[in-house]
Parts: C-alpha cells; sequence; structure tokens
C-alpha cells in the first residue's frame, strides 16, 4: 500500500511538472473578428503549417470531408441571419466542413461545432448550408492555413481559405439595408432629439446606397444648416449629391465651401477631392 501511496505521488508531481511546460502548439489557434456592414462575423480556427508537406490531394484527400483547420471546429458566427451564396443562413455559430478538390470545393456549414475533427457520424440533417466554391491559384506558397474576411462593402463580404497554393472564396451577404433603414426611422421619428450628425448621417447613407436622393439632400441640407457650414466632409457630400441630381452650380458652390473649410481645418485631403470635383464639373 505504501509502495502504490508513493506511486501516486510520483505521478501526480510528474503531471503537474508536466502542465508548467509552455511550447508553441503545432496549429496555433487564431480569432477573426469583422465587422461586416452592421453584422459581427466571429472566425475561430487552428492553423497547421505545411512544414515541407503536399497539402491538397495528399495530406488533405480530395473527395473527402475536410475539418478545414486543425484541432477543434473550426467556427463561423452570424450575429444576423446571412445568405451564402444565395443560401439562407440564420444567425448563430456553425463549424466550417470543406470537401476539397480540385477545381471546385463544398463547402458546409453544420449546426454541431462540438467535434474534434470532422463527425465520427455526418448527419445530413445539420448541415444548414451548403456551397459550391471554384478554387484560385496562389502564384506564392501560403505557409499556413489561413482564413480571411476579404472584399468588405456594406452588404457583404467574401469568406477566403486559402493554403498552399488555393484560394477558395465564399461570398455571403448581410442585412445592413433593413437594419440600417430601421435605425434611421427610429431616430428620424424623435425629430426634437435630431442633431445634424443624425441628419448626415442618414442622408449620407442615403446617398451611398442610391436611395431616394431627394430624401437624401433633404437631410444633409438640414445637417449642414444645423452644423453652421463648418463641417467641410458634410458640405463634401452636400456637393456629391447636388451633382448626383444634376444641380451643377449647387455643386460647385458646396464644393467652394467644403473646400474653403478644409483649408482652414488644415485637411489637405479634402482640399484634394474637392479641387479634382471642381474641375471635372467644370468641364461639364
Amino acid at each position: 500500500m505504501k509502495k502504490f501511496t508513493l506511486l501516486l505521488f510520483a505521478v501526480s508531481i510528474c503531471f503537474s511538472l508536466e502542465a508548467q511546460i509552455q511550447t508553441p502548439a503545432p496549429s496555433p489557434s487564431s480569432t477573426l473578428m469583422q465587422k461586416v456592414g452592421l453584422t459581427d462575423v466571429t472566425v475561430k480556427y487552428s492553423r497547421p503549417a505545411m512544414k515541407g508537406r503536399k497539402i491538397f490531394g495528399d495530406l488533405v484527400p480530395f473527395d473527402a470531408i475536410w475539418r478545414t483547420g486543425a484541432n477543434e471546429n473550426t467556427t463561423i458566427t452570424f450575429s444576423d441571419d446571412v445568405t451564402v451564396q444565395d443560401k439562407p443562413l440564420k444567425a448563430g455559430t456553425y463549424a466550417i466542413f470543406t470537401r476539397p478538390n480540385e477545381a471546385v470545393w463544398e463547402v458546409f456549414f453544420y449546426t454541431a461545432t462540438d467535434n474534434w475533427g470532422t463527425p465520427q457520424e455526418w448527419d445530413a440533417s445539420k448541415v444548414a448550408a451548403t456551397v459550391k466554391v471554384e478554387t484560385m491559384d496562389i502564384p506564392m506558397p501560403i505557409e499556413s492555413f489561413t482564413i480571411t474576411i476579404d472584399d468588405l462593402h456594406n452588404n457583404g463580404a467574401t469568406l477566403g481559405i486559402m493554403w498552399e497554393n488555393t484560394y477558395v472564396g465564399v461570398d455571403f451577404v448581410v442585412p445592413t439595408v433593413d437594419k440600417a433603414i430601421k435605425s434611421i426611422e427610429d431616430t428620424m421619428a424623435n425629430k426634437e432629439d435630431l442633431t445634424a450628425n443624425d441628419y448626415f448621417a442618414a442622408g449620407s447613407y442615403y446617398f451611398a446606397e442610391g436611395m431616394n436622393m431627394g430624401q437624401a439632400k433633404e437631410w444633409v441640407d438640414k445637417a449642414v444648416e444645423m452644423d453652421g457650414g463648418k463641417a467641410y466632409w458634410m458640405m463634401r457630400t452636400q456637393s456629391l449629391i447636388y451633382a448626383k441630381m444634376g444641380d451643377k452650380e449647387a455643386a460647385i458652390e458646396a464644393a467652394k465651401r467644403s473646400m474653403a473649410a478644409a483649408q482652414a481645418a488644415g485637411n489637405q485631403d479634402y482640399v484634394k477631392m474637392n479641387r479634382e470635383s471642381l474641375q471635372e464639373w467644370a468641364k461639364m
């Protein structure tokens, strides 16, 4: 009994010492957080390295479901309902599995995220969406497995997966327009509390999205009026709205005011943008 107790003590010491040793993980974990429009997107994954190995068609076999990384499931979380390559996907967290091939990959968004690697039994009922994406060749080798969120715009982005000499990009769309319009409508309902910045945010968003130029003009004009003509960025947008609506004279006057205010504030970027617009409009 005494020997057994001593053995347990020795084993516990070994485990204690082992727990104190810190070494680099072969496939370090990574978290990617990105705001896309008004939607939060988070990707969590591990990053294996090539280490001189042939990856696709060898380490990662073609035509077999792959964990898309290493260790725990690679996951993606959307804070809103989104559309992935025309496939609707509810807000939530999904494991990303793929079936690589030379020309086309299948990408699966899987509702069970607690697997270590691929599920022991693939459950088709847990596949929330499947998309097919053509591969693209990368001219230089990518040593570490990498996931990116590229080509950001107000209404979506591209989920990029790259390793070795292969890239696949999965386009997704977020509900920015619906959320922005609701925010504008809710804010505009309280007229007594509105600020110049509220009017400008609403008007500049309508302008950027090409929505109701008359309403965009009304809101930005109100913002410039409330501000007193000091915010050169507001007058810059005002000039662009006038130009878009075909009122060249008003656009030129607004651009001149914006350029003067920008010059006084020492913002040469806005001075340059306004000068270039004035030169363009003078030729029209």
